[in-house]
């Protein structure tokens, strides 16, 4: 029998559960771009992971990381696959990645999708993005037992985090950084005309905090589906311009906010014919500005990675949240790791409950030919009792043996000489 810390990550077939990936620490917004998976992209990378034996997979791409966790023979696999499906080489993902593997691999997830690894510390916008790519993998056939039960003790814990502390006291997600950066950078700012182009989630988000607090009248939106942005302007009382009209839109404001999806920059130099100073603030990825714009003297372009070192009063009592944060991903992780314990033993207890099984069988066969009017039903019942009774009793030493569990499930083994089955 496997080592019971093998026995947890490697229950696949001699998978191994990997999380491997890049995000905002070591890779920039160029690269973060050519790693980019849109949703298309991931499901054509769940497609093609089934056809290569990978039992279980699910994606997170986002402005500051893109991520695989899956179970693999290896972590070539996983790599190979992303790869194959984005702008990215092998030899970029190898200079700015990180690979984890089984508990650093979950301690990992529980930091990422509890917005402690976030960019701006408590964002908790990536844990919708996790649970959109969980459902997404589950639809798919891609998610095993033991990711689900894992995303859902992650979710849990950020759910616990976010009512617990004051880690999220005060928006500073992306968006909300945008918006304090043009509060501080520029003067008389509910004077000034704002164009915010592309309303995604992002852009709705940013939306939203403009109208919060700058106090402006002036924000016009462009989006390329109109409809959306007529839904969101009667929201907020707010003029709707066709997408035909941008480079006159760009040319009447002071400030530009570009929160597109697209895969190749939208905004170049040569939309622009500017007379005044303008203020391009490019919160996508990939980037959907072009660096042609810097050409222009007047522009001022600032993309997210840079708005992320916004620091206030509010990051720093966020900072100080942290421990009661930790203390509660500790707790998350230990009820989980408790879950994958027992259900590792799961097997011995069915080759117990087998084996014991098989001797039943035996014996009341013996006894049979041995008792006349042998009462064959009732020696039955109290058999499949008396099995019950002791495969329940092993099952609860296992459970409550922490660190002898293994050694007491090997004896069990030798003595009873079991053959256990895979258990999934």
């Amino acid at each position: 029998m496997k080592s019971n810390a093998q026995s947890t990550y490697t229950a696949y077939q001699e998978e191994t559960f990997y999380a491997i990936g890049l995000n905002y620490k070591k890779a920039d917004a160029e690269i973060r771009g050519h790693f980019s998976i849109s949703e298309a992209a991931q499901k054509s990378i769940l497609d093609a992971a089934q056809t290569i034996g990978i039992s279980s997979l699910t994606i997170v791409s986002t402005c500051n990381r893109t991520e695989l966790y899956g179970f693999a023979r290896h972590e070539k696999d996983l790599i190979k696959l992303l790869c194959e499906h984005t702008q990215g080489t092998i030899s970029q993902f190898i200079e700015v990645a990180y690979v984890r593997q089984g508990q650093q691999a979950v301690s990992h997830l529980f930091r990422v999708g509890t917005g402690l690894d976030s960019q701006i510390l408590g964002d908790f916008e990536i844990i919708s993005q996790l649970r959109n790519s969980l459902r997404r993998s589950k639809k798919m056939g891609m998610l095993n037992v033991y990711m689900e039960r894992l995303g859902n003790a992650v979710i849990q814990t950020s759910k616990r985090i976010k009512n617990e502390t004051d880690i999220s006291t005060g928006a500073t997600s992306v968006s909300f950084a945008a918006v304090q950066y043009i509060m501080a950078r520029v003067p008389y700012v509910s004077q000034k005309n704002i164009l915010l182009f592309g309303l995604g989630k992002i852009g709705r988000n940013t939306c939203e905090n403009l109208i919060k607090h700058t106090k402006n009248e002036h924000i016009t939106l462009i989006n390329r589906t109109k409809v959306k942005a007529e839904v969101i302007a009667g929201k907020f009382n707010l003029v709707v311009k066709d997408y035909a009209n941008i480079q006159s839109e760009i040319a009447q404001s002071d400030i530009m906010i570009v929160a597109t999806g697209a895969q190749k920059p939208t905004i170049s130099k040569e939309l622009l014919y500017l007379k005044k100073p303008l203020l391009i603030l490019d919160l996508s990825i990939p980037k959907n500005v072009s660096d042609t714009v810097k050409e222009n003297p007047n522009v001022t372009l600032i993309h997210l990675d840079e708005l992320s070192k916004v620091t206030d009063a509010t990051l720093a009592h966020r900072q100080s949240q942290i421990p009661l944060a930790e203390a509660l991903i500790k707790e998350g992780e230990a009820e989980f790791n408790t879950w994958t314990q027992h259900r590792s033993f799961a097997p011995t207890i069915k080759a117990l409950k087998s084996k014991l099984g098989e001797i039943k069988i035996g014996e009341i066969d013996n006894q049979r030919r041995k008792i006349e009017g042998f009462n064959e039903a009732q020696a039955e019942i109290i058999s499949d009792r008396i099995i019950q009774k002791i495969t329940t009793q092993v099952a609860n030493h296992l459970k409550n043996a922490h660190g002898g569990a293994t050694e007491s499930a090997n004896l069990i083994q030798q003595i009873f000489r079991l053959k256990e089955k895979h258990h999934e």
